[in-house]
Order: structure tokens, then sequence, then C-alpha cells
């Protein structure tokens, strides 16, 4: 019985020692995270530390595509997320979109790296669970929850009378229903016309049908404004224009959700109060 006693008193002393032990042992350190993934990428570069981005994205090193700014990006490696490269950088969690090499797959699973994959948002809302979670994945659920506020607050709808607007790409590419894009012409007082030509979720519009039958709006991605009446874009659109409001959209406001919302929705309120009624 006294054997047993000292074994108790002995585990209690261990156990008061385990306590005593300092932050650093007792918290387990933030995990290093790969992100393979251009919209993770500006999601990661607000809810996680510096030190924990391993790399990002290969598209965010790229002028075209990147959704956040490139001296930022360019302060972490980037990888195209091929097996090899991303296994040689030894990350706790690889994030990415929905669309994974079953190579890269196949060699996390060997090596035992968690993979997390994100379909694409197709709302506002769910853009905003998307950032909550990668934060808690990160360590940093607090960051998550302001990040998703922000973005409520900026994606707030408006209480104006709908303008029929069209979001049109060069080759003719449209977001229809269903689409975050639907979703934030929405909130900033425009209807999405893309259902009027009989459009699917994501569709091509030929543009002798946008000529024939053009929305009041026509936000024209890959256009760049030179002066308020001029746009580089097709000439046909630039014909257009005297017909219609057209305005130019960013293409890196097409790609993603996230904070990537609040700089779109700023954009769609500007063009929204040019056009007035």
């Amino acid at each position: 019985m006294i054997a047993f006693r000292l074994g108790r008193a002995a585990l209690a002393l261990l156990a008061l020692a385990a306590t005593a032990a300092s932050p650093a042992q007792r918290v387990p350190r933030p995990p290093r995270i790969v992100s393979i993934n251009p919209c993770v990428d500006a999601v990661l570069m607000q809810v996680a530390d510096p030190a924990q981005i391993v790399a990002v994205s290969h598209y965010s090193h790229d002028p075209r595509a990147t959704s956040i700014p490139l001296a930022q990006a360019r302060r972490f490696k980037a990888t195209s997320g091929t097996a090899e490269e991303v296994v040689a950088l030894a990350p706790d969690i690889v994030i990415s979109g929905p669309h994974v090499a079953p190579a890269t797959i196949a060699a996390l699973k060997r090596m035992r790296i968690a993979l997390v994959q994100y379909p694409v948002a197709e709302s506002v809302a769910e853009s905003e669970a998307q950032v909550r979670d990668i934060a808690r994945i990160a360590g940093h659920p607090a960051r998550g929850a302001a990040l998703a506020a922000r973005i409520a607050a900026a994606a707030h709808p408006d209480a104006l009378a709908p303008v029929p607007a069209l979001v049109w790409q060069s080759g003719g590419l449209v977001p229809g229903a269903e689409t975050l894009t639907d979703d934030l012409l929405r909130r900033a007082g425009f209807r999405n016309m893309s259902a009027v030509y009989g459009l699917k979720k994501w569709d091509v519009l030929p543009l002798e049908y946008l000529i024939a039958n053009p929305p009041r709006v026509l936000l024209s991605v890959g256009a760049t404004a030179i002066s308020d009446d001029r746009l580089t874009s097709h000439p046909a659109v630039r014909r257009l224009a005297r017909r219609i409001a057209v305005a130019p959209y960013e293409t890196r406001l097409m790609n993603c959700g996230g904070p990537t919302i609040i700089a779109a929705m700023a954009r769609l309120r500007q063009v929204r109060r040019s056009v007035g009624g």
C-alpha cells in the first residue's frame, strides 16, 4: 500500500512538472502551410502568420492572374503544385482548390501530409465560411472571423432598383445564375441578364447576340479605360459603348472570393452609382 501511495505521489510530481513547462513546450506550433490555389493565397495573407506560409501558388507571382499585390506575393516561394515541389517543402498542410493532380494527392498521402480542398465559392456566404475554415486550419480563428465580418459588411445588399447588367469576358464567357459574380451583382443593385439570353451557369454569349440585345450596363472584363468615353476592348464593344454604359471590370475581380469580394463590391457600386436610376 505504501509503495502504491509513493507511486501516485511520483506521478503527481511529474504532472506538476509538465504543467510548469514553458508555453513553447505546451502549445503546439502553428502548422506550416503550402497553398497551391491563388484564391487561398489571398486568404492566407490575411489570416496566417507569414512564417506559416511555406509557399503560394505560382499564379500569385503572375501579374495577369494574381489576386494579391505582386510585391507581397513574391515574398514567398511559389510552386506549380507538382508532387515533387510540394513534398520537398515538407509542409504540415496543403490547401488547394477542387482540382489537384492525382500524382500530387498520392504523394501527399504517402508522406502523411494533410490535403484540404475547397470548391469554387458560389456565394458570399460560402466564401465567408471558407475564410473562417482556412483561418481555423491556420490556427487563427479570430482573424478569420474578422475577415468574414469585413466581407459581409462590404457585400451588404443595397436597397436599389435593379439595373439590367451583364459581365462579359473576351470570347463571350458570361457568369450566370448560382455564381459568385451573380450574387455580387444582385447585392450591388444589378440584375444579371444572363438568363434572358438563355445562358447556363457559365456559358458563352456570341458577340452578335450581345450587340442585337444589349443590357443597360455591360461590365467588360479585360477592357481598360483610356478616357471617360473610350475603352480598349473589342471594336464592337467600343461601338456599343455609344448606346449603353460599358465599364471596365478587372479580370482579378472574377477569379476569387475571400478578400477579393471587398474590391469587387467597391467596383460594382462605383459603376452602379454612375448609371443612376
